[in-house]
């Protein structure tokens, strides 16, 4: 059977997720964000409600990505990612992008041409972002241009530089509906982004989530939960550079900030810069939140849930792969438990996130 496989936070699950993994083939092996995502915020509904969502759509088995892999910049959350897959025995990744191409073509240019792609990006000015260098790289060696709208394709091209020392395939699929952070209500596939803006329209939520009746059940999550744990963490904190990638301009422009606003928004508004973009400074809040330090990643890998084929697989591969499919009194990660305890203190109902949590079993085993 083809074991295919998709990077994915379901942020949450809506009608475009459930047309992805139907155009998976095979055995479907999700690998799903943690608590926190990657542009750097509280995931919206907890891994676990996540998991059972996908799961309910047709995964076979959904596998945790550790704290480190989840917030990171598009380059470092796709290899941290991939990595995982293909442990998983993945032989395809699939993903969605607003621009289908040949990224198996791609793929056979980057393998050959990564070292020159590699040394072009280390010779730009530092005034330049990762990103910016990166797309400027694509753009000198493969002609690729960049609008601006297309997350997903850029994404796409981080999962082709991510693959380049595996043997998988990919598989571009075609987003449907909406642009990425679209709030657009008349649409045949709405966002996640709109799903969360536009939470309280309970039909609205009906019509784009096949999902929608779990959703309305959760404890649904925002930054604005954590604003007064942020702040606390930057007023308090006896070193801010001690906290994972926030170095000396970073920690003085959140210091002389945190006093003049009143949201984590107007707080990324004021820190962020041309080099340090919006979304790298809710990465780096995310990291303050959490106090994160830089950790090596577990080699073993943490199952959320799994159908019955899921769990044949996992059977399939005991002996050369280590499944985590309880935490006692052994950390799986302990950064990333760390943050699901943080996590949970953003409102009442959330629950145990690690501790004694046994995977999901879908199927009525």
């Amino acid at each position: 059977m083809k074991i295919s496989g998709v990077i994915a936070e379901f942020n949450p699950f809506h009608n475009g997720h459930r047309y992805l993994l139907d155009q998976m083939e095979g055995l479907k092996i999700v690998a799903l964000s943690g608590n926190f995502v990657q542009r750097g915020e509280p995931a919206f509904v907890d891994k676990w409600v996540r998991a059972q969502m996908a799961l309910s759509q047709g995964a076979d088995l959904v596998l945790e990505l550790p704290f480190l892999v989840s917030v990171q910049a598009a380059d470092f959350f796709a290899a941290g990612a991939v990595d995982i897959l293909v442990r998983a025995g993945v032989e395809e990744l699939v993903f969605g992008t607003e621009e289908v191409r040949d990224y198996n073509a791609l793929l056979a240019t980057y393998q050959a041409r990564a070292a020159e792609m590699t040394a072009y990006m280390e010779q730009l000015p530092n005034s330049l972002s990762f990103p910016q260098k990166s797309q400027a790289a694509w753009e000198q060696f493969l002609g690729l241009t960049f609008t601006g709208q297309s997350p997903n394709h850029i994404l796409g091209l981080a999962y082709t530089k991510a693959a380049a020392e595996t043997n998988l395939t990919l598989k571009a699929v075609q987003r449907q509906g909406a642009g990425f952070h679209s709030l657009a209500k008349d649409q045949s596939y709405a966002s996640a982004t709109a799903l969360r803006h536009h939470r309280a329209d309970q039909a609205f939520v009906q019509q784009h989530s096949p999902v929608a009746d779990l959703l309305a059940t959760v404890p649904q999550q925002d930054w604005s939960l954590y604003w007064p744990l942020v702040r606390y963490q930057i007023l308090s904190h006896p070193n801010l550079q001690d906290i994972y990638q926030v170095n000396e301009e970073v920690a003085q422009r959140l210091l002389g900030a945190v006093g003049q606003v009143d949201s984590v928004e107007e707080l990324v508004a004021a820190v962020a810069t041309k080099r340090f973009t919006k979304a790298r400074v809710r990465r780096i809040l995310t990291y303050v939140l959490v106090g994160a330090q830089e950790a090596p990643l577990p080699e073993s890998l943490r199952v959320l849930g799994f159908s019955s084929r899921g769990r044949q697989h996992l059977a399939l591969l005991k002996k050369q792969v280590n499944w985590v499919t309880r935490i006692g009194a052994e950390p799986w990660d302990a950064l990333t438990q760390k943050a699901d305890q943080i996590y949970s203190l953003g409102q009442a109902g959330i629950g145990q996130q690690n501790f004694g949590r046994v995977p999901l079993q879908w199927g009525g085993e």
